[in-house]
């Protein structure tokens, strides 16, 4: 029988930040956690535009993300600084969620997310941004964040910490 999936990693690069998620990947591994790396830059998303899209026209790619992530309750999210931001294949995957159905809303309230960085400068702005996005969709955005850079990386210490305060938060059921 398979072991359920305890965590998703999700990288928003395939450079320095998905070798951050496979730091994480290796410590859960560690804490007997079953953990999958979901690396954004495999999927083929075109971009998010509402006058060509249609809810009735949600790509594939889209709908296979959109159930592991409904599957799995706890996420980390590595990515890096774009210009003061977050960066655009992580943005265009949060707008394809929020317009792939009517029940886009219960994917985000309540759910567990770390948030993890390795950029070029200290990535702040990013976690910030990203940050504030994810409370806006109703998520529950762990207090300490990762940032990491080329002068500062990440010490497993660090990954480890994150990793176990994350596995204490549980999902949030809200009634409507």
């Amino acid at each position: 029988m398979k072991k359920s999936i305890d965590l998703i990693i999700i990288s928003a690069s395939n450079g320095n930040n998905l070798e951050l998620a496979k730091k994480f990947q290796n410590k859960s591994n560690e804490l007997s956690l079953c953990s999958e790396i979901l690396d954004l830059t495999e999927f083929n998303i075109p971009l998010y535009n509402p006058r060509v899209h249609s809810k009735s026209a949600i790509p594939k790619e889209i709908q296979i993300i959109k159930e592991k992530l409904f599957a799995i309750e706890k996420w980390i999210i590595c990515a890096p600084e774009y210009n003061g931001s977050i960066p655009p294949i992580l943005s265009n995957l949060i707008a394809w969620l929020s317009v792939s159905g009517d029940d886009f809303r219960n994917l985000f309230n309540g759910q567990p997310i770390a948030i993890a960085t390795f950029s070029g400068g200290q990535g702040i702005e990013m976690l910030t941004s990203l940050r504030i996005q994810l409370v806006h969709l109703g998520s529950q955005v762990l207090g300490r964040q990762l940032s990491s850079c080329f002068s500062k990386p990440a010490e497993d210490k660090s990954i480890e910490d994150i990793t176990k305060r994350l596995m204490q938060m549980k999902k949030l059921i809200l009634n409507n």
